[in-house]
């Protein structure tokens, strides 16, 4: 913002300031002092004494001045610091509002009946009734608890489809649908021996339709067609940032987009990473390495995806855009420069939906009388910033000032440095 010549930060900067402007002064104020004391001694004592007082009283006049800048400089860093918590409070706000408007966005229906429920999410996943996930689904339905326990089985934590909820119906659309119904029936296991459980081969090298989850297929009368995806939670690199503070659902600290002005893109709602609610049962799951379900499974699946409010709101935010993006009208943004067009597909297997309509209304009234609240406060530091910036001008350009009459005086009085030397030789 200023000059680097202007800039007054820094422990003991106050007195460095006239100290590191005026090193060449110094010298010759050491030098106009000696021979003030060589005039004293010589006779000269009112002019010495004159030039002596002038002297220091500039000197402390510049130090006064180097300390006010000085001040200026700490109170601006301080109320900036202010403001840049202030915004982050506000644009967490926005998404939570963001949130909840999302549910209003075209083509949701807010009666709670047509929402997606875990048991509606479950009968989609058994219409598949040849996948993997199928056929998981069914020997949980008729086994119940007793499903984990097998030896097959005791190591998977279920179905993508089945380990996180979002708080509507239109999150559980574009997100099921960024996903694609493969990866929403994947079948997640906790380490690489729970993987291998689940089909083996034969001396061939051919699979063993007998064993694993083909063999349990068979045991049901089904059959497992295809190809089908597990994911392993021990072999995925998890994210190694910090987590959101006193946040139950432990969601992730990530660094949100700005446009170059330091404001946040209009119509940004979050990243689908956080937006994934995970069940309390499943919230003290952790690896052998220690993490849980949203630092393995979701930040693999959905990485730094930003959520917007419109396709149009997307589009204009791609310079902040690194991993891709969705809207909530069906805009979608696969990752930098690969753009997914056409219409929307629907997904028939998705997240189910969390919360309820009344939890959110009082939600957001409550949210948004702190926005105001916070907004306001924004305004007023916005003024105090303003203030300070003007008080530090002014400080700066009285120093200047002052260190030019500073100069001037050394070299009105050079004559007596000059005399002092040729006395000394």
């Amino acid at each position: 913002m200023f000059p680097s010549n202007h800039q007054f930060s820094g422990q003991p900067r106050a007195l460095a300031v006239v100290e590191t402007t005026t090193t060449s002064i110094q010298v010759d104020l050491n030098e106009a002092s000696l021979v003030s004391r060589d005039e004293v001694q010589n006779g000269g004592f009112s002019e010495a004494k004159s030039i002596m007082e002038s002297s220091e009283k500039l000197q402390d006049d510049l130090r006064m001045l180097g300390m006010k800048i000085k001040q200026h400089e700490d109170s601006l860093k301080l109320l900036r610091n202010q403001k840049n918590k202030l915004d982050d409070t506000i644009l967490d706000m926005q998404v939570t509002l963001g949130k909840y408007h999302s549910s209003s966005s075209p083509g949701v229906n807010k009666d709670e009946s047509h929402l997606q429920s875990e048991h509606e999410t479950t009968e989609q996943i058994l219409r598949h009734e040849k996948s993997a996930a199928g056929i998981l689904c069914q020997l949980k339905a008729h086994h119940g608890s007793q499903a984990s326990h097998l030896s097959l089985t005791k190591d998977v934590l279920g179905v993508v489809a089945t380990l996180g909820k979002v708080d509507d119906e239109n999150l559980s659309r574009i997100f099921s649908e960024y996903l694609g119904v493969q990866t929403m029936l994947a079948v997640v296991c906790n380490t690489f021996e729970g993987v291998k459980a689940l089909e083996t081969f034969n001396q061939d090298g051919c699979i063993d339709k007998t064993s694993g989850l083909h063999g349990l297929a068979a045991s049901i009368g089904r059959s497992l067609d295809g190809r089908f995806l597990v994911i392993c939670l021990e072999n995925l690199r998890p994210y190694a940032g910090d987590f959101v503070a006193e946040d139950r659902q432990r969601r992730l600290d990530l660094l949100k987009p700005r446009l170059p002005n330091g404001e946040c893109p209009p119509g940004f709602l979050g990243f689908a990473v956080n937006m994934i609610n995970v069940d309390s049962s499943n919230l003290s799951f952790v690896t052998a390495s220690g993490e849980g379900l949203r630092e393995t499974l979701f930040y693999n699946l959905f990485s730094h995806l930003q959520v917007y409010q419109t396709r149009a709101e997307m589009v204009r935010a791609l310079p902040c855009i690194s991993e891709g993006a969705v809207s909530l009208d069906g805009g979608m943004i696969r990752s930098n420069g690969v753009f997914s067009l056409g219409s929307r597909e629907e997904v028939d297997v998705r997240f189910p939906k969390t919360s309820t309509m009344l939890e959110e209304l009082e939600s957001y009234s409550e949210t948004e009388k702190q926005m105001i609240e916070m907004r306001w406060q924004k305004e007023k530091l916005e003024e105090d910033i303003k203030r300070e910036l003007a008080l530090l001008n002014t400080a700066k350009f009285n120093f200047e000032r002052k260190k030019q009459d500073f100069v001037k005086f050394l070299a009105q009085n050079s004559t007596y440095a000059t005399q002092f030397q040729a006395g000394r030789r």
